[in-house]
C-alpha cells in the first residue's frame, strides 16, 4: 500500500466497520492495546448505571433474584461459549484467570493423578505469561508430592517435552508477547496420545480468533474478558470444563457458590453438579453485568468475520512497518503464516520502551513488553484500515525525529 486512500477505500468496504460506532473512543486516538485492555462499548456506561441505581439502588438485595444475579455467571458463560467452540453449560464467567487456571490446575493434575499415580510433571513454554508459570509453582509448592514444571525454550520442543511422565501440558493459545498461535487441535492430540491432559489458556484468544475447544477435543480452558472482550478493567475471567470431565472436577476452592444447595448453610461441602461447581465465592456483580456489553457486540457478527479482518489488518501494519520504516532497527518477532499468528503485532527495538512512550505521547496507543518489545493489538470491531497507516506514519516520524530520545520518555511507571 502506498497510499492513505487505499487505507480509506478498505474502511468503506469493511463489512463490520459500523460495529466502531457501539465502542467509547476518542476519534484522536488509534487504539493499539486491546489486547491489554479493550475500550469500552458504549452500552457500558447505561449498564453500569442500571445495576447501581436501579438494581443495587432500589431492588437491593433483592435484585439476587429478581434481577437475575443469581445465575449472571451461567448466563453469561453461555453467551461466551460459541467464540471458544463450548457447548451450552460448559462456561462460567468468574473470578480472575489466575484463579481459574489454579482451579483447572489442580483439578486436571488429580484426574490424571487417579489415572496414571506415576505422572509427576506439568509441561509449559517459559516464554509464558510469567503468572501462569506462577500458579503452577505455587500450585506444587502446595501439593508437595514431587511435581515438576518442564519448561521448554521454544515451542518446536514441545512434542518431545510431552511424555509418558507428564500429567498435563499448560499451553497458552497465543504467545503474550510474540503473538505466536499454536494449532490446538493437533497439540492437543499430541498431548492425548501421550496420554496427558491439555489445559489451554485463552486470554490472547478468545474475540481475537476463532477458537473450537470441543472441536480439538481439549480438557479445560481458562480465559479473561478485559481483553479482546471488552468487559472493562479487572472484569471477571472464565472457565470451561467439557461435559465429560465436569462431574470428575474436584474444585480446591470450595466455595459456597460452588455448593449444590448453598443457601441450606450446609457445614458440609457437596459440590454442584455440572458447571456450577466452578465456581467459588459470591460474585463482582457489577463488573460482570458490564461484560454482558461487550459479549452482546459479538452477537452482531462472527468469528470468521472477525479473524478475516485481523488478518488483512495485521498484514498490512507488517507490511506499512517494513516498507515505511525499513531503515529502522525494527525486527518482527510475530510469524508472518497466517495459522501461526493471533491478533496482535510485536516487533522489537532496541529503545523499544522509549520508542512506546513516545507514541502514546502522539495518541498511538500500544504497549511494551520486555525485553524490547513493541506490541500493537488489532481488534477488528473498532480498528479501521486507515489507523493502521496513520499508526504507521506516527512511528515512521517518531523514529526518524528521534523524538524518543526525550528524557520523559525512559520514565517508567508502576505499569509499563
Amino acid at each position: 500500500m502506498n497510499d492513505r486512500n487505499e487505507a480509506l477505500a478498505l474502511d468503506r468496504a469493511d463489512p463490520i466497520a459500523a460495529l466502531r460506532e457501539q465502542f467509547t473512543l476518542a476519534p484522536e486516538t488509534i487504539y493499539l492495546d486491546g489486547n491489554s485492555l479493550g475500550v469500552p462499548p458504549r452500552a457500558s456506561a447505561a449498564r453500569a448505571q442500571a445495576v447501581i441505581g436501579g438494581e443495587w439502588g432500589e431492588g437491593l438485595i433483592r435484585s439476587w433474584n429478581t434481577a437475575g444475579w443469581f445465575a449472571m455467571p451461567r448466563r453469561l458463560g453461555n453467551k461466551l461459549a460459541p467464540l471458544i467452540g463450548a457447548a451450552e453449560d460448559e462456561v462460567v464467567v468468574t473470578d480472575t484467570i489466575s484463579i481459574n487456571l489454579f482451579k483447572a490446575l489442580s483439578a486436571a493434575l488429580r484426574l490424571a493423578n487417579a489415572r496414571d499415580s506415576k505422572r509427576r510433571v506439568i509441561v509449559s513454554e517459559r516464554s509464558n505469561f510469567p503468572s501462569d508459570l506462577y500458579i503452577a509453582q505455587g500450585l506444587i509448592e502446595q501439593l508437595d508430592r514431587g511435581y515438576e514444571l518442564r519448561l521448554v525454550d521454544d515451542p518446536s520442543e514441545l512434542p518431545a517435552a510431552i511424555r509418558d511422565d507428564v500429567a498435563v501440558a499448560m499451553i497458552t493459545h497465543v504467545n503474550y508477547r510474540t503473538g505466536e498461535m499454536h494449532d490446538m487441535r493437533a497439540l492437543t492430540e499430541h498431548i492425548h496420545a501421550q496420554g496427558a491432559l491439555a489445559l489451554w489458556d485463552l486470554a490472547h484468544s478468545a474475540g481475537a480468533v476463532p477458537v473450537d475447544l470441543n472441536g480439538a477435543n481439549a480438557d479445560y480452558a481458562v480465559g479473561c474478558t478485559y481483553k479482546y472482550l471488552n468487559g472493562g478493567p479487572g472484569s471477571p475471567g472464565f472457565v470451561w470444563v467439557p461435559k465429560r470431565h465436569q462431574d470428575a472436577f474436584s474444585q480446591p476452592l470450595s466455595g459456597w457458590w460452588g455448593h449444590k444447595s448453598p443457601f441450606e448453610m450446609n457445614p458440609v461441602y457437596r459440590p454442584d453438579n455440572g458447571v456450577g461447581r466452578f465456581l467459588c465465592g459470591t460474585q463482582p456483580i457489577i463488573s460482570m453485568a458490564l461484560v454482558e456489553c461487550g459479549l452482546d457486540v459479538f452477537l452482531q457478527t462472527d468469528m470468521q468475520a472477525i479473524r478475516r479482518k485481523s488478518l488483512a489488518l495485521t498484514d498490512l501494519f507488517i507490511e506499512l512497518v517494513e516498507t515505511r520504516c525499513k531503515e529502522f532497527p525494527l525486527t518482527l518477532v510475530t510469524p508472518r503464516e497466517h495459522a501461526q499468528r493471533g491478533s496482535h503485532v510485536s516487533f522489537e527495538h532496541p529503545h523499544g520502551y522509549e520508542v512506546m512512550q513516545a507514541l502514546i505521547a502522539r495518541g498511538v496507543i500500544g504497549d511494551y513488553r520486555e525485553p524490547h518489545v513493541l506490541r500493537f493489538g488489532f481488534t477488528p470491531l473498532y480498528l479501521r484500515y486507515a489507523d493502521v497507516w496513520d499508526a504507521v506514519e506516527t512511528l515512521r516520524d517518531v523514529l526518524a525525529t528521534e523524538s524518543w530520545r526525550k528524557p520523559e520518555f525512559a520514565a517508567r511507571g508502576a505499569v509499563t
